[in-house]
């Protein structure tokens, strides 16, 4: 079963047809749903789930994440094609493209991925608070129809004149740590952002959560950070705090705060964080990293 979110950036005009042409000759026989709402994504799966053998959800990161409960729920595998502006899901599977992934569909290899949890909600990719929510604030559909994966730059800058320090305590593993921060990441998989690498050593299949964490500093410092934000190099970055851990619980003051997950809001600090091991099973390429581990 394919399910089409035609609101996702390239959900509505891509050109699909001869991936789907590819399929139908290499055996494999296409039920199409159009789902305009996560509701009706899950409806289709928990409805359809004992008729088909393989799940393949087309749009964007959120629209993944969205089909998680009934995924879970049906127990079948499950494919995607990348359709969105971030794709970042489909990156940590080692999807850059929809060629790649129809690879996988028609040849690949089965691999067990690990979801984050926060606060009973499911995520793929990374879950964060703080200038990270502001960034997606500014992330509207226009922006992101205008701007493509440029479109992040075009909101942290936004997010930058709006951003407010805060009062974190993090208690991981039964270690607890305080401090100030202006923004908080917990990521399951390896990519959030449209590309960037929530830690180097980060897989989303190695049964850990990589928390960091920004402490308070100037615009300008914020900038000459970017390189090694984007390259998972928090290690060397004195004006983060980093840590990986199974299990996490964090604070926030003066006041409770949103966090979104894979772009969505999904609930408010305080929260407990943690990971639910190899929960679902998905087709990647040949060429998927995940393969070598």
């Amino acid at each position: 079963m394919l399910i089409l979110n035609p609101a996702s950036r390239q959900g509505g005009h891509a050109d699909l047809d001869a991936g789907l042409a590819r399929l139908e000759e290499s055996g494999v026989s296409l039920e199409q749903v159009e789902s305009k709402s996560p509701a009706q994504s899950c409806e289709a799966i928990r409805e359809r789930g004992t008729e088909v053998d393989l799940v393949i959800v087309g749009g964007g990161d959120g629209t993944i994440s969205s089909c998680i409960p009934a995924l879970l729920d049906s127990g079948l595998p499950v494919a995607i094609l990348p359709l969105g502006t971030a794709n970042d899901l489909a990156r940590s599977l080692g999807i850059q493209n929809l060629d790649q992934a129809f690879d996988a569909i028609c040849d690949g290899m089965f691999v067990q991925v690990d979801l984050g949890v926060v606060n009973e909600h499911f995520f793929f990719n990374v879950a964060n608070l703080g200038l990270g929510v502001k960034v997606t604030e500014e992330l509207t559909p226009e922006v992101k129809q205008r701007w493509g994966v440029f479109s992040y730059l075009k909101a942290f800058a936004s997010a930058l004149a709006r951003h407010r320090q805060f009062k974190l305590r993090i208690r991981a593993d039964g270690r607890e740590y305080a401090m100030r921060s202006i923004q908080l990441a917990v990521g399951n998989g390896r990519f959030y952002g449209g590309g960037n690498v929530v830690d180097q050593s980060a897989s989303i299949d190695d049964d850990l959560l990589h928390l960091y964490s920004l402490r308070p500093q100037t615009t300008w410092e914020l900038l000459t950070l970017a390189p090694l934000l984007r390259g998972g190099r928090h290690d060397l970055a004195r004006r983060t705090f980093s840590l990986s851990a199974h299990d996490l619980y964090v604070e926030t003051q003066p006041s409770a705060m949103e966090i979104h997950a894979d772009g969505e809001p999904v609930t408010r600090s305080p929260a407990s964080f943690s990971v639910k091991s190899s929960a679902i099973e998905m087709l990647v390429p040949k060429t998927s990293p995940l393969l070598e581990r």
